[in-house]
């Protein structure tokens, strides 16, 4: 019924990975056109622009979205670039 075997895993290797992941989480707002987000999600994110599109969209619809996954060390720039072109922007883990 159930699989007995041990997991590959150790539980320290799972604690390490979900450590480092983090988001760049995008939050909408009333100032920014879609346009715009949409360019610095290309620029900034390295979405074509299907992606950034949805993402917008996402962000829209409800009201915030993670555009992009990774180590903190990787995502710090690109937070940082998409809070100096005025998008509202937080990393979060």
């Amino acid at each position: 019924m159930f699989n007995t075997t041990t997991n590959p895993f150790e539980q320290e290797e799972v604690e390490t990975i979900l450590d480092s992941v983090w988001v760049v989480m995008l939050y909408n707002d009333e100032v920014n056109t879609f346009d715009w987000v949409i360019e610095c999600l290309v620029k900034y994110c390295g979405h074509d622009t299907l992606q950034a599109e949805q993402c917008a969209w996402f962000v829209h619809t409800k009201g915030r979205y993670p555009v992009k996954h990774g180590e903190l060390e990787q995502l710090i720039p690109v937070c940082s670039a998409l809070c100096d072109k005025g998008l509202a922007a937080k990393l979060e883990q």
